[in-house]
């Protein structure tokens, strides 16, 4: 029957794979504990060849998670080894290096028979609240005080749980019961992807991927090639400096742009930091490829094929290579940083393409929520203690013909964790959740607003907060003669200032204000049409000034 089926019916049949593992991703998000992936859609989902190499990806999902995902696949059956790979089986690990960048990434991949024959994998990655060690934070100078470190093993062998690991995990952790109901999560979201698969094979009748792999991989590669083909070749460099935690931290990429494909090199990039700012280089693959196939082959599925002409590279012991046992925990903060870096250096072969800078890395912060001692007995059952994360994004850079979308996660591309999820899960209030008033970038285009968001813990409650923010000392820069974007500060609510990175405390009665980086603006100012200021004085979007001709 297979050798029946045309191209009409392969394009239909790689549809079809499309939307099985969309549904993987989304039973994820519907089954999962964590407001992570729940509200954030902080997760990845995939279906990969039998040896290894991703078919397609569920559109659900950050570029991190699934292109980190996409090369994490082989390590899996390289550690688990071929001749022990069985039906019924699943594996799982959060290794910081064959995984997605750091601990609090657990990665499931579930081998996938049909007719006793092994056909393929699929696989998926989620973030989780809590793995033990000092929390999500970066202040831990080691990987190992940063939590439970799982290598690549059995979940499940032939279909039965590894107790003695899920025993180890809830002994580990502060969140047992969300952390083993993720975990059963993701084991779940492969299941249901290899189900839906054998759907489709049955009513397609094959029993194989094989060639509606080849379809996919030689069209993908020939469609990116074809992209690139018609860019000018050349190198093309960019710097990028970041606050990092202590000191800055600079970031340099060259490209070298042929028809053949795109290298990049970050030669001249920081050395390794002392702190878990650190990325490993398989999270800078991620969202290097990301950037560069954003400007460069968008419109192509994304696929081993079509990402196979971007390569990376990175001295070892580098920022964005950091070696085992650097501390990664917060390893996209910098990770979110690539894209731009990649996106300056294209700029000067597409200036016409590419935005101005943003905010980049999220503000998300890991609340650790205790009662007061000595209010137990007089708020008694009210008090609890809980392990919140709450995901909050600056704003985008502004694009050559449109302003930066406010308050947008790029690249990343999560939802913010809504307020009323946030007070659901334990015992804090926020008191302004609002877009932050003129810090969009002033340009022909503004940049996009960050925000202003302001927490505090509920009556007889206190907490510790994991800051991994950045963009305070060094704001998103504009492009083509456009202003940089604000920006951002931490400070109480009484204007104590507090530090935009590492764990501080929040005392009852008092109240936690991040006000977030905007987005840089493109073009000059006075290029800005008067339709599109007088839209900004209407939405309070600007502070005066900033629309004023000169």
């Amino acid at each position: 029957m297979s050798d029946q089926i045309g191209d009409v019916h392969y394009q239909i049949m790689w549809n079809r794979l499309i939307s099985v593992v969309e549904e993987q991703a989304v039973s994820l998000v519907r089954t999962a504990f964590s407001t992570s992936v729940r509200e954030s859609g902080d997760l990845s989902a995939g279906i990969f060849d039998a040896d290894g190499r991703m078919l397609a990806q569920a559109v659900t999902g950050t570029p991190g998670h699934v292109n980190a995902m996409a090369e994490a696949v082989g390590h899996f059956i390289s550690d688990i080894g071929r001749q022990n790979i069985q039906e019924g089986d699943v594996y799982i690990t959060n290794d910081p290096w064959k995984g997605t960048g750091h601990l609090h990434d657990f990665t499931f991949v579930s081998p996938s028979f049909r007719r006793g024959k092994l056909i393929g994998y699929f696989a998926c990655t989620a973030h989780v609240v809590d793995v033990g060690g000092r929390g999500f934070g970066p202040d831990a100078n080691e990987v190992y005080e940063e939590g439970i470190f799982v290598p690549i093993m059995k979940f499940a062998d032939r279909g039965a749980l590894n107790q003695t690991l899920l025993q180890m995990v809830r002994a580990n952790v502060r969140e047992a019961d969300q952390v083993v109901g993720d975990l059963f999560s993701l084991a779940a979201c492969n299941e249901i992807g290899h189900r839906r698969l054998m759907e489709m094979m049955d009513e397609f009748a094959i029993n194989s991927l094989n060639l509606l792999r080849d379809f996919i991989f030689i069209n993908s590669r020939r469609a990116t090639l074809e992209r690139l083909e018609k860019q000018p070749n050349g190198v093309y460099r960019n710097v990028m400096t970041v606050d990092g935690y202590g000191s800055p931290v600079r970031m340099e990429v060259r490209l070298d742009v042929s028809p053949q494909g795109v290298h990049a090199d970050f030669e001249g990039t920081s050395g390794q930091s002392p702190l878990g700012i650190n990325v490993p280089l398989i999270y800078t693959m991620a969202y290097c490829c990301y950037g560069l196939k954003c400007a460069l082959a968008p419109e192509i599925p994304n696929n081993h094929a079509s990402l196979e002409p971007f390569t990376v590279s990175a001295p070892k012991g580098s920022i964005l290579n950091a070696q085992h046992p650097a501390p990664v925990a917060v390893r996209h903060v910098l990770g979110h940083f690539v894209p731009d870096v990649v996106l300056g250096a294209l700029s000067k072969m597409q200036p016409d393409l590419i935005p101005a800078e943003g905010a980049g890395a999220l503000w998300n912060i890991h609340l650790s929520v205790r009662p007061v001692v000595g209010a137990l007995a007089a708020l008694g059952e009210r008090l609890q203690s809980a392990e919140i994360l709450m995901f909050n994004s600056g704003g985008a850079g502004a694009r050559p013909t449109l302003d930066g979308l406010n308050a947008t996660a790029f690249p990343s591309g999560v939802h913010s964790v809504s307020v009323e999820a946030t007070e659901q899960v334990g015992p804090v209030i926020v008191w302004r959740k609002e877009l932050r008033d003129g810090s969009g970038g002033p340009g022909r285009q503004r940049g996009g607003l960050g925000q202003i968001i302001e927490i505090a813990p509920r009556e007889g409650h206190e907490f510790h907060f994991h800051a991994m923010f950045d963009r305070v000392d060094h704001p998103a820069r504009g492009r083509a003669g456009g202003k940089n974007g604000a920006a951002g500060s931490v400070h109480l609510d009484d204007g104590t200032p507090l530090r935009s990175k590492g764990r501080q405390k929040v005392e009852e009665r008092r109240r936690l204000v991040l006000e977030l980086p905007g987005g840089g603006g493109f073009g000059e100012l006075h290029e800005r049409s008067e339709e599109l200021a007088q839209r900004d004085r209407a939405c309070g979007y600007v502070l005066s000034g900033q629309t004023e001709l000169p």
